[in-house]
């Protein structure tokens, strides 16, 4: 991951990453904010692979990184609170 404009110009010159997934965005979280999140247990986090990242389809990633970490997604509630 990076967010300098060396990387891109390297990608342009045909001298980046073999592999590279250009995004664009933002995020609106406060100082702290994201970390804390991760604390509380709010986010399912894992490992990023390559494999996800750059040879699965974008609509199937959410799926294929929930089963990385032994998650079923069909067993998934959309109702929060605490088991």
């Amino acid at each position: 991951m990076s967010n300098t404009r060396d990387i891109l110009e390297a990608i342009a010159a045909g001298k980046g990453p073999e592999s590279y997934l250009i995004s664009l965005g933002c995020a609106g979280w406060g100082p702290g904010q994201l970390e804390a999140e991760i604390k509380q247990n709010s986010w399912l986090t894992c490992p990023a692979t390559e494999e996800i990242i750059f040879n699965v389809p974008g609509e199937k990633r959410w799926e294929a990184a929930v089963k990385k970490i032994g998650i079923d997604p069909a067993l998934l509630s959309d109702t929060v609170g605490h088991a």
